[in-house]
């Protein structure tokens, strides 16, 4: 007898914006992927308060439920064949959040830019999720301004750091579930450069046996990654990193301070756990 516990759904935080429905679009693939629900959830903030829906008002509700629906629909639209759930919750953001990722096989934010905006699911709590969540965390970029969301590359480190090929192996299935092409990064000191090329070029190997039919660009750089990917604004759709450089995604995804800062400003995917 098999007594392992079945996958649990993709599960999307809704707050009424633009960018939670691009999450969930976005995040219906990766239901479809994992043969799992797609559960959007919305959060009605009651700080410091217990978990009950005694303290929300009529029109709390009724926000929720609109979000949530116009999230759906948004989702239906798309014609993926994905089973839907939805449901409200009731406590503070972000712990429910955590809450929901304990059983989660992966669970996704919407952001158009963390520092931009001050709504439920938006900015810290996208940031609070990829450092604290217990399974893999997306924060997915929608903006206007730049290519559509299944648009561009997708770019990821291949180095010799303890769960990198995890994260490669992830970003290797991004690509193939959304037809796009990968950049593998080779990135390195001055010191150290020559030496971590000739490991990246034999991992490199490895990978196109194992996924024939994704393209995989080159690059080397001896920029970090954030400062590598500025250049390319507009091109990348998704990087995916390792939980272990999850204070990053606040420099990946968006101006967290100053507007004439630059930043990558594309979606990222942290990997924890099981999720491929």
């Amino acid at each position: 007898m098999n007594s392992a516990e079945p996958p649990g759904p993709v599960v999307v935080g809704v707050d009424g914006s633009d960018a939670a429905i691009g999450a969930a679009e976005w995040a219906a693939k990766e239901a479809i992927h994992h043969d799992v629900p797609l559960r959007l959830v919305y959060v009605i903030q009651i700080p410091d308060g217990p978990m009950s829906s005694d303290r929300a008002n009529a029109a709390e509700h009724d926000y929720a439920e609109s979000s949530l629906r116009a999230a759906r629909l948004a989702v239906e639209e798309t014609g993926l064949p994905v089973k839907i759930d939805t449901a409200v919750l009731y406590g503070d953001v972000d712990c429910a959040l955590i809450a929901e990722s304990s059983n989660a096989t992966l669970i996704c934010a919407g952001s158009v830019g963390i520092g931009r905006v001050a709504n439920m699911v938006l900015g810290s709590t996208a940031a609070i999720l990829a450092e604290e969540a217990h399974c893999p965390v997306a924060i997915i970029r929608r903006d206007e301004k730049l290519p559509p969301l299944d648009a561009g590359l997708i770019a990821v480190v291949v180095d010799d750091r303890p769960g990198n090929r995890d994260v490669v192996r992830c970003a290797m299935e991004e690509a193939r579930l959304r037809n796009a092409p990968v950049r593998a990064l080779c990135v390195g000191r001055r010191a150290f450069f020559e030496s971590s090329r000739d490991r990246f070029y034999r991992r490199l190997d490895g990978l196109l046996r194992r996924y024939p039919d994704v393209e995989i660009e080159v690059a080397t750089t001896r920029l970090s990654v954030t400062r590598y990917l500025q250049e390319y604004v507009g091109a990348v759709q998704l990087v995916v990193i390792g939980s272990g450089d999850a204070r990053r995604v606040t420099q990946l995804v968006g101006p967290h301070g100053l507007p004439i800062l630059r930043h990558a400003d594309c979606s990222v995917l942290i990997v924890r756990g099981t999720h491929h």
